[in-house]
This record gives C-alpha cells, sequence and structure tokens, in this order.
C-alpha cells in the first residue's frame, strides 16, 4: 500500500470530484492483495508532537472506492496513532463515536463506511489524556480477500483536537441539524433533503439554496463546490418541495450583496461560505460569507423575516424567481410586490403571491443588472442592517398583505424567532429524558423528530381575522374556477377558493408504515387536523391523493392513505365523525372505479373481482400487495367503527358487512404466491403464472416497485402467520428470510440509486435504505425469531444512521419523515408491523431510559431498558407497570395509555417471546366467487359482462326491475354474500331481492335491500347474507331502481361459504 498527495476521488455521486473534502487537495491511498486472505499494511504519514489532552479527538475523512468485485476491502482502514511509549491507538479500545472499533480491522468488518463517498470519523482520545502523538499512520487491515484485489481510496483533514459539543442548554432544538440528507444526489441518497426552516406542518420553507436555477437538489453540502472548493449561496429562498423527486413549485429566491449595484447571474451573485459559519435549525437558518455578509431567516407559517448585516455599512438585496415565470417589483419605498408560477410537472400547481416590506428605505431599487435582469430586482441600502419581512398566499396579492400583517406587522425578529423556536420545542419535547444517548444519537431522534413535523403541510389561510379567522385555501385538487378563469392574474388565482383547511405535500406509500403511526402515537389532536386536511381533498376533489404535489401526481403504488388513517384511528387519535369520512374515502379508494390515472387504485376494474392485480399493470404485484394492506386496514376500521358507540346505528349494519368482505380481500395476498416460484410474483388475469421456478427474485423493476422481488417476498405484514403459511410454516419462513438476509446484493439488476444503496448497506438483500423494507426486520420476531430480530434492529440504528456531521445521517430518501419515525419508533423498542391495527411489534430499545409524553394528552409512558445504553441487545423480560407481557405483539392501547414498559436486557440471546415453531398454519381463507363456474340468465340478456370481472363492462336489464337467475355449475352452492357493481349512479338498483331455490320452483329470502345508494359512479358494494347457509340449486336476483328509469348493472359476485 502506498499513500501520496493528490486531487481527490475521480468520481462520486455525492462529492465534488477532484478534491478532497474541504480543501483542493488530499492523501490518496492504494494497494493490491499479493495472496488470497488476510493482508495488512500501514504508511507513516505525518511526524508530529502533539500532547493528548481530555476531550481531544481523533477527526479525519476517508473515501473508500468500491472495487468491482464488492469485497468493500478499501472500507478496512483507518487513520492510526504511534504514542511517544511506542504503543498505538490501534492497540486500545478505542471506538469511534458510533461505537466500533476505532482500528483499521474494526472500520471494515463493522461495515460503518460507505464506499464511494466520504466518511467522517471521531474517535474520542480522552482515555490517552496525557500522551502524545509522535506520528500518524495510515493502516490497512483486511481478514480476507482473493488476491489480486486493489483497494483504493483518498484521506483528508486529520487532526487532532478538541471534540466539537453541543450546546446542552438548547434543549432538543439544539440537537436539530437541518442539513442532514443533503450530502447526496440523484444518484446517491443519504437522505436528498434540504435545509428548510419553517413553522412546524408550515405553509412555507425557507432554505439556502446551493442552486437557485433548479426544482431539484437546491442545497448540495459539498458537491456544488466552487474552484477553492467551498460552498456557494445563490439564494436564501422560498420552497414548497415534498421531496427532490417530485420537485419544487413557487420558489423566491433573495440574497445580500456588498455592492449598490448586484448582478443577476446565478454564478455571478454567489457568496462564497463555509459550513462551519452555518446555523441550520428549524426555527432559523444564519450564514456569514467568506466577505463577511451575514444573513439570517426565521419563518411564520406564510412567511418570514430576513436580516442581513452590512460591514461596510451598505449593500444590496436581490430577489428572484428560481424557475418559470414572475413578475415581481419593489417600489422605492422598500416594497416588494408580485408574484411567481412554475415548477414540479405535477398536478395542483397554482399562481403564489407575494408581499413584502423593508424596514429601511432603498436608496435605488429595480432590475438587477445582469443575465436574470428580466426576473431579478433588488434594492439598495445605506444601513449596518436591512430587515425584509416578507409573506406569501396562494388566494390573492391582497391576502399576502393580510397573512403579512397577521404574521409579521410590529414583531420583530426576536419575537418572530422566539414563537417559531418555541413550537418547535413544543413538538420535540413530547420525546425527553433519554438517558444513555450519545451526542450522535439525540442529533439522530430529534432531528427525526424534525422531518416528521416538517411534512404534511398546510395549504390554507386565515382570510378573516386573528380574532374571527376564516380559514380557506386556493385548492390543488378542483377544477380550476376561480375569481380568474381566464387563467390567474397578477393580483388574484384562477384555483377554486374553498372554505376549510387542507394539508399537501405527502407521499402515502413513502409514510404510511411508520410516519403515521408515529404521529398518532406522539401528537394524537394534531394528528385528527392531518388526517382532516387529507380528507378534505376527498370532499373538494372527491378522492385523497395517493401522492399529494400539491394535487393528485400519479405516482407510486396503493391508496396508502387507507391504511395511515385506518391506524390513526384504531390508534385513538381520530374523532367518530372524521373517522366515517375518513373511512368514506377509503371505501371510495378500494371500491370506485378511478376518475382518471393519478387517483384510487390501478387495476382495480378487475382486480376487485380477481382476487390479485393482473400482469398488465404496471408493479402489478405490489399493487396487489399493497392493495391487500389497505384492505386490512379498511378492516380494521371498520370493525371498530361498528363497535365505537359515536357512530349513527343506521351505518353500524354496513360497518359489520363490509369489515368482514375486506378481510376476506386482505387475506387474498396467496392468490399472489406463485407456487413454482416460492414467492409472491406477478400473476396473468386467466390465473396462470408469468414465471415458474426459474424465477430470479433478486432481480428488480418489472411486477415490483423499487425492489427485488425477493424484498416483496415478505409483504404481507398484517397477517405473518398467514404468510407463513404459505412457505410451510414458520420455519419456512424464517429460512426464507435467512436466505435472504445472507445473500448479498449486488446491484447489478437496476440502474435506480435504491439498487446501489441496498447493495451499501451490507445486510444481504435487505434494502433498509428505502421505505419498502422497513418492516422486514419486524417480520423476524413476528414469525418466530425476536433475537434476530433484536440484533438486526439494533445493527440498523447504530450503523445506518451515521454522518450528521457531514450533511448524511439516512442510508436513502428520508421521505416526509418516514426513515426518521422508523428510527424514532425503533430507539422505543416496539413498531407498528401491522399497521392499521393500532398494535406493535417488540424490536430492542436503544436507551436506557426515554419518555414519551404525547401532545396535550396529559399522559406520559417511560421506556426503560436498563445496559440497553452500553449494548445490551437482547430482550429477556418486558412488563408494563409491573404486569409481564410475553408476547412480541402489544396492545396499543395500553402503552397509549400511558405507564412504565420496563425491559430486562441481556447480552445473549433468550427465549423471551417465544412460539411453537412447528405449530400447524393456515392461509386465510378468501374470497370465491362462484359465478365463474356457473351460468347466469335473465330475460334472453346477454349477460356475460356480469361476471367478466370487469367493472368497465355493463348489462342494460331494461327499465324499471329486471330478474337474474344463477344456476350453479358444480352443484348446490351455500353463499354467505355477493356483491353489485354499479355502472352509474343515475342507473344503479335501489332495491333488490336475493333468493334460494332447491328445486328451481320455490323461492326462499336469503337477503332484501331497499333504498339503496351507489355512489360516485362505478361502485362495488358487499352485502353479508344472515343465518346459517343451506345448499341451493338456484339463486335469483330481483332487482329495480327507480320507475321508468333505465336499469344498468356492471357486475354480480357470489360468494362460497367459508368450509363450501
Amino acid at each position: 500500500m502506498r499513500t501520496v498527495p493528490a486531487g481527490g476521488p475521480t468520481a462520486s455521486a455525492t462529492a465534488k470530484p477532484g478534491v478532497g473534502f474541504t480543501g483542493t487537495r488530499s492523501l490518496e491511498y492504494g494497494g493490491r492483495h499479493l495472496a488470497d486472505g488476510e493482508a495488512v499494511a500501514t504508511n507513516e504519514l505525518f511526524d508530529v508532537d502533539v500532547e493528548i489532552v481530555a476531550g481531544h479527538q481523533l477527526h479525519y475523512l476517508v473515501f473508500p472506492v468500491l472495487d468491482e468485485a464488492q469485497t468493500f476491502a478499501s472500507t478496512h482502514v483507518a487513520v492510526d496513532l504511534l504514542l511517544d511509549d511506542g504503543t498505538r491507538l490501534s492497540g486500545t479500545d478505542a471506538t469511534d463515536v458510533y461505537g466500533y472499533p476505532a482500528d483499521a480491522r474494526g472500520q471494515g468488518t463493522s461495515a460503518v463506511l460507505w464506499p464511494d463517498q466520504w466518511n467522517s470519523v471521531r474517535v474520542d482520545l480522552s482515555a490517552l489524556a496525557g500522551r502524545r502523538v509522535v506520528k500518524v499512520l495510515l493502516a490497512y487491515s483486511c481478514p480476507d480477500a482473493p488476491a489480486g484485489t486493489r483497494i483504493q481510496g483518498w484521506l483528508d483533514d486529520v487532526r487532532i483536537g478538541p471534540a466539537e459539543r453541543l450546546d446542552a442548554s438548547a434543549g432538543p432544538l439544539g440537537h436539530v441539524d437541518t442539513r442532514r440528507g443533503t450530502n447526496a444526489s440523484g444518484g446517491y441518497s443519504r437522505g436528498n433533503n434540504f435545509p428548510a426552516a419553517a413553522w412546524p406542518n408550515g405553509f412555507t420553507f425557507f432554505t439556502p439554496m446551493t442552486d437557485a436555477g433548479t426544482i431539484g437538489t437546491l442545497y448540495a453540502y459539498q458537491a456544488h463546490n466552487n474552484e477553492r472548493n467551498l460552498p456557494e449561496l445563490q439564494g436564501i429562498g422560498i420552497s414548497h418541495q415534498p421531496s427532490v423527486w417530485m420537485g419544487d413549485r413557487n420558489q423566491l429566491a433573495v440574497l445580500p450583496a456588498a455592492t449598490h449595484d448586484p448582478d443577476s447571474g446565478l454564478s455571478e451573485r454567489a457568496l462564497e461560505f463555509d459550513h462551519a459559519d452555518e446555523v441550520a435549525r428549524p426555527d432559523l437558518y444564519q450564514v456569514t460569507s467568506t466577505d463577511g455578509l451575514t444573513a439570517a431567516i426565521t419563518p411564520t407559517d406564510h412567511g418570514g423575516v430576513y436580516r442581513f448585516d452590512f460591514p461596510a455599512g451598505h449593500g444590496s438585496v436581490l430577489v428572484d424567481q428560481v424557475v418559470g415565470e414572475s413578475a415581481l417589483s419593489i417600489s422605492d419605498d422598500g416594497m416588494l410586490s408580485g408574484w411567481v408560477e412554475g415548477g414540479s410537472r405535477w398536478p395542483g400547481r397554482s399562481r403564489m403571491f407575494v408581499h413584502g416590506a423593508f424596514d429601511t428605505r432603498p436608496r435605488t431599487s429595480g432590475a438587477a443588472r445582469g443575465e436574470r435582469s428580466s426576473t431579478a430586482r433588488f434594492a439598495a441600502f445605506d444601513a449596518d442592517r436591512v430587515e425584509l419581512r416578507v409573506a406569501t398566499s396562494f388566494i390573492s396579492l391582497e391576502q399576502a398583505r393580510r397573512n403579512h400583517d397577521l404574521e409579521l406587522v410590529g414583531r420583530t425578529f426576536e419575537e418572530v424567532h422566539a414563537d417559531v423556536a418555541a413550537a418547535w420545542e413544543e413538538r420535540l419535547s413530547v420525546v425527553a429524558e433519554v438517558a444513555g444517548a450519545t451526542e450522535e444519537q439525540l442529533v439522530t431522534l430529534y432531528s427525526g423528530l424534525y422531518r416528521l413535523n416538517l411534512y404534511p403541510n398546510s395549504s390554507f389561510e386565515n382570510t378573516g381575522t386573528a380574532e374571527e379567522p376564516r380559514y380557506r385555501y386556493a385548492s390543488p385538487v378542483h377544477p380550476l374556477e376561480g375569481p380568474a378563469p381566464g387563467g390567474a392574474s397578477d393580483t388574484e388565482t384562477n384555483a377554486a377558493v374553498k372554505d376549510g383547511k387542507l394539508y399537501v405535500n405527502h407521499g402515502f406509500w413513502d409514510t404510511y408504515r411508520t410516519a403515521w403511526p408515529l404521529y398518532a402515537l406522539l401528537y394524537p389532536g394534531l394528528t385528527a387536523e392531518l388526517v382532516d386536511g387529507f380528507v378534505q381533498q376527498y370532499r373538494d376533489g372527491g378522492w385523497v391523493a395517493r401522492w399529494s404535489s400539491p394535487g393528485y401526481a400519479d405516482l407510486m403504488t396503493g391508496t396508502s392513505s387507507d391504511v395511515a388513517f385506518a391506524e390513526t384511528y384504531l390508534a385513538g387519535a381520530l374523532p367518530t365523525d372524521l373517522a366515517l369520512d375518513a373511512y368514506d374515502a377509503a371505501l371510495t379508494n378500494a371500491t370506485v372505479l378511478p376518475a382518471n390515472e393519478a387517483v384510487g387504485r390501478k387495476g382495480l376494474e378487475r382486480s376487485i373481482f380477481l382476487g390479485f392485480t393482473p400482469e398488465d399493470v404496471h408493479q402489478s404485484a405490489s399493487w396487489g400487495l399493497e392493495g391487500y394492506i389497505n384492505d386490512f386496514g379498511i378492516a380494521e376500521m371498520a370493525t371498530a367503527l361498528a363497535e365505537d358507540p359515536a357512530t349513527p346505528a343506521d351505518r353500524v349494519p354496513r360497518l359489520r358487512e363490509e369489515a368482514v368482505y375486506f378481510r376476506a380481500r386482505a387475506g387474498q395476498f396467496t392468490e399472489l404466491f406463485n407456487p413454482a416460484a416460492g414467492v409472491f410474483t406477478a400473476r396473468h388475469a386467466d390465473g396462470s403464472w408469468p414465471v415458474g421456478a426459474d424465477f430470479d427474485k433478486a432481480d428488480w423493476g418489472g411486477a415490483f416497485t423499487e425492489a427485488s422481488g425477493w424484498t416483496f417476498a415478505f409483504h404481507a405484514p398484517h397477517d405473518v402467520d398467514g404468510m407463513a403459511a404459505l412457505y410451510g410454516g414458520r420455519r419456512g419462513l424464517l429460512a426464507e428470510l435467512d436466505a435472504f438476509l445472507t445473500t448479498p446484493e449486488r446491484a447489478g439488476y437496476s440502474t435506480i440509486h435504491e439498487a446501489r444503496e441496498a447493495r451499501d448497506v451490507r445486510i444481504g438483500m435487505l434494502g433498509m435504505s428505502n421505505q419498502v423494507a422497513h418492516h422486514i426486520p419486524y417480520v423476524l420476531a413476528g414469525a418466530g425469531d425476536p433475537p434476530r430480530a433484536q440484533a438486526l434492529v439494533r445493527d440498523i440504528q447504530q450503523r445506518l444512521f451515521v454522518g450528521s456531521d457531514i450533511g448524511q445521517g439516512y442510508s436513502g430518501d428520508e421521505d416526509n419523515g418516514e426513515m426518521s419515525a422508523w428510527y424514532v419508533f425503533s430507539a422505543l423498542g416496539f413498531y407498528p408491523l401491522r399497521v392499521g391495527s393500532g398494535g406493535y411489534t417488540v424490536g430492542s430499545p436503544t436507551f436506557d431510559r426515554i419518555t414519551v409524553r404525547p401532545l396535550g394528552s396529559g399522559r406520559s409512558l417511560t421506556v426503560e431498558a436498563p445496559g440497553a445504553s452500553d449494548g445490551l441487545v437482547h430482550v429477556a423480560g418486558l412488563e408494563l407497570d409491573g404486569v409481564p407481557l410475553t408476547d412480541v405483539t402489544v396492545d396499543g392501547d395500553l402503552l397509549r395509555r400511558g405507564g412504565t414498559l420496563r425491559f430486562t436486557m441481556s447480552d445473549e440471546p433468550t427465549d423471551w417471546g417465544a412460539v411453537d415453531l412447528d405449530e400447524p398454519l393456515s392461509p386465510p381463507p378468501g374470497l370465491t366467487d362462484l359465478t365463474s363456474t356457473g351460468r347466469l340468465a335473465g330475460g334472453g340478456l346477454d349477460l356475460s359482462a356480469l361476471t367478466d370481472d370487469d367493472m368497465r363492462t355493463a348489462v342494460d336489464l331494461g327499465t324499471g326491475s329486471a330478474e337474474l337467475v344463477f344456476t350453479p355449475g358444480d352443484g348446490p352452492v351455500r353463499l354467505s354474500g355477493y356483491t353489485l357493481t354499479s355502472a352509474g349512479t343515475d342507473r344503479a338498483p335501489t332495491w333488490w331481492v336475493l333468493e334460494g331455490s332447491t328445486d328451481g320452483h320455490t323461492w326462499v329470502e336469503l337477503d332484501a335491500r331497499s333504498g339503496a345508494r351507489f355512489p360516485s359512479g362505478t361502485r362495488t358494494r358487499p352485502f353479508a347474507i344472515s343465518g346459517e347457509p343451506r345448499a341451493w340449486a338456484s339463486v335469483r336476483l330481483r332487482l329495480g331502481g327507480e320507475p321508468d328509469q333505465p336499469l344498468r348493472l356492471a357486475e354480480l359476485e357470489l360468494f362460497a361459504a367459508p368450509g363450501s
């Protein structure tokens, strides 16, 4: 091995190439294994004479390159220290700040270093206080690699000195760094976030922009650096970005300049700075440039206060759009006014109006010179300090002024800052009294709560007064019909302006697993408002968005708000009336033919009858498997609502029969289990399988979303026992999980960034870098191996949330708080595996003690786990207020009532939570439609469309009434229920009688309905048949609608009773 001065990495998805991490040079190391097996080497880097004192830390940056064979050999490196007595740091028990051995072999075997990107390594040297460092070394120690294996990497910023410490007096807010997740890109994610200062769930984000000409990566921690390898700001702007992948919209960039005549060009106006001169918190973003300018922003809900300090006593402030169109002006008296429009391609975007006021009269103002002179405006000042108060609106310019008056007028920078800081402290303080946590863990914990509370976002405005508010919003889901129907004007939107509180900016596929369950646990009252804000989309536009950005984005698989909202209700966060509205929205998703591709469930027109989403639907297996999870949530919600005393009595019977129907649908995941392949796969509409025993489950894409088919092999978390039955029992499922967790992911099947991140996680095929795998560690516990689940969860917590000090902190996309919520739940020691049930599955708590105080509840839950912070991983016992708990599944209501949950921890696996691995298990029964094997006749009509498993076809049954007779193809049948599918609200039946006969002459009434409704066009409704099922040779349906109105029906199903 040799180490030489060099530029820097030649290529990286996250770093600036050709330079070090902070300087323009670095040290390059490289070498080659000369034989199979172990290899060690040491290079001397520097002769030094440094005394170690208590509190000193070794800190360096290392960039290991991934070799072609993916041995990760280059990660087996570490900076070592030769001490004055001839011993080395590597000969001690020193660890890095994450608890891994600080020597080269320890760093490599722990898999804590990520390839092809910079890694920050920090080692506490306090135990060596009084000793002197005489040489700095670079050590390599790999226990096993083939001969010829090449290693390569770069080293930078090696230093020994005082460790940076957080201000403990700052409280939870002092542990939040909003730059976490910004050392990332579209090619490789370590979060893919931006440093938003905002009100919790606020209307407006303020963010520094290293690229003020994009809707994508607004702020790159290092990749956008200049020729001196320092970052530059092109704006500190307004954003509404829900995700880098969705893109930003309605942006505004604001930036100070040292001159009276600023250049508007992005590179010309850029301000160079150092990350050490930033404050990046939710309540405040502040930066001082290398030429001494200081800019700060503190937010309100719809606006904020900028503060600019000019050391020369003069300067200017530039205001510009980012992309799209705009009309901005700054008057002679310092009033900012206008609008911006543009950005993301997703539906629902409308014009944003801007009103602002400088606190100092400008000496000049107007269009800025340079390449963006057509859009950029400036105001110049002779002053040491200038403040700009700015507010926005999607309704009108007048409303922007009103928001400005309500939130900013008459308030100092310090007062605004104190209010937003208090709002964030309230949100963050729901988790407190954390004992045994390191500073890094506290940063991860509280920065995670920040990410959770950043989204979703309010989209409503107070059009009234502070004393008598009236909340309205410019609708992103309603057809355009506003005060300027021909297009938005300079003063008013062309969006429909509606009453109510709407929330936007959320991808439910990304968040349903953890974010909504954590909201329900920590913020039950707030959760109700957030849910109502999305149900408002249903009231307004007929649907809840799958991905609200801000309207209906045709993206992702599953109508996952169904199970998310079910979880919030089952967890006690929703009042009954709101829960019923949320249930109706879910029912629409699950039973109504979608109005277009952007809403509802794709493939529903056939999947609702087939029991699975057919293969010709893009990502069909994912759509099907997510559908079962959502149907489970609907079943749980219907069951609970039927028992809720506040539910209107006339709704209870329907809720009960829908609960039965959806519970059976939730069990139809068995329909996608391919016996030949041994896992879930795509399936043709005719029931045949497109793949067999040769199916490569390590392959990505196709029928699966953002993952391999193997990842989806465990995608029925709502029924782990039923899923295990498909694998031959618990042992079979555990064997499949073992193979999954020990087969390396090579990322050879896919070019998407998720594949590379999953590879670098190095837990077999488990891509914990993406949401779709986040339940899998807990499936281990549910399937009968709690000790392995405990060890795996703790490994993920310790190793995959590193690098916060250099803008990392995550192992993949941190979408709307979901990955953060996974960490928080896992740190508490339990997780919502059966999301939609309100219950939890036990994992392994991180801290010796932590207390949860749900906001506004007056209750608290203290989790005690003595020894957890010292590395005890396994659970030997569990008690709630002294009462033993012996099962890995815990009733969530017990924990939400509060008390003390006490874990007994062990350093060895135990039999706590063990189950009989050989217990016989059966898959859920699902639904069997008898019409597929019989004959349906009536009125001489061709009725084939009523049994063709397709919502889109229908039969005109004449006027007034009709009679249909079904003759089973395989002898007498016993019925448990049936469905009818309307073909338009105005032609749907309103009454019917279902009858059975043993001889075709005498008919017995099985069920009768009147006054029935089929809202929302083409909708399937289930109905239960009461009483003990009897065998019938014929079944007759007599039905009718409004007198003299045509009668039309799309589908009829008759369900076999269980066991028949």
